[in-house]
C-alpha cells in the first residue's frame, strides 16, 4: 500500500483558496538539494522545476524570486524590479526564522508573512510547473497562473543571461 502523503501548510492554503494542484513526492538526497536533482527524480525538464529564493533589498526589505531550477537570479534585475538599488540573497541561517522554511524545502506559498514575489516569465510556456510544497521530498505541481494569482506575483525576467 502506498504511503499516505502528508499535506503541507502550503497545500492546505491552496485547498482553502480552491486552487488545483498535485503533491508529488521525490527521493531526497541530503548531499544534493539542487533543483536539478529534483527534476531528475521527477523525470521532468529542469525548466519546469522552479526554485524559491529569498533576497533582501537595501530599501524595501525581503522579497521572493521564483526561477527555473538551473538558472541564477540576476541581482541587479531583481533589485530594480523590487524597487531597491541593490539586493542580495539572505544568509542561510536567516531562511528558517524569516520564512518558516528550510533550504531545499522553501515554498513561495505559506511563508511566515507575505513578501513581494517575482516569478520568472518562462513559467508562462508551461501548463504546469513544480515548486516546493514546503518540505524536502515533496513538490507542488500547479498551473503558473494559479501561483501568480495566489502569491500576487509579478511576472518578470529575473535570471542571468
Amino acid at each position: 500500500m502506498a504511503k499516505k502523503i502528508e499535506k503541507t501548510n502550503a497545500a492546505r492554503l491552496l485547498d482553502r483558496a480552491g486552487i488545483a494542484y498535485e503533491l508529488i513526492p521525490y527521493t531526497v538526497d541530503e548531499s544534493d538539494l539542487a533543483a536539478t536533482h529534483v527534476a531528475e527524480e521527477l523525470g521532468e525538464p529542469i525548466e519546469q522545476v522552479f526554485k524559491t529564493l529569498i533576497l533582501r533589498g537595501d530599501r524595501n526589505g525581503h522579497f521572493v524570486c521564483v526561477i527555473p531550477g538551473d538558472r541564477e537570479v540576476d541581482l541587479k534585475k531583481a533589485a530594480r524590479l523590487s524597487g531597491n538599488k541593490s539586493a542580495e540573497m539572505i544568509p542561510m541561517k536567516e531562511l528558517l526564522p524569516t520564512t518558516g522554511y528550510i533550504r531545499g524545502g522553501c515554498s513561495p506559498i505559506g511563508m511566515k508573512r507575505p513578501f513581494p514575489t517575482f516569478l520568472h516569465t518562462s513559467c508562462e510556456a508551461f501548463d504546469y510547473i513544480y515548486i516546493s510544497a514546503g518540505v524536502r521530498g515533496l513538490q507542488l505541481k500547479l498551473a503558473p497562473s494559479d501561483l501568480v494569482a495566489y502569491t500576487q506575483a509579478t511576472l518578470a525576467d529575473l535570471i542571468k543571461e
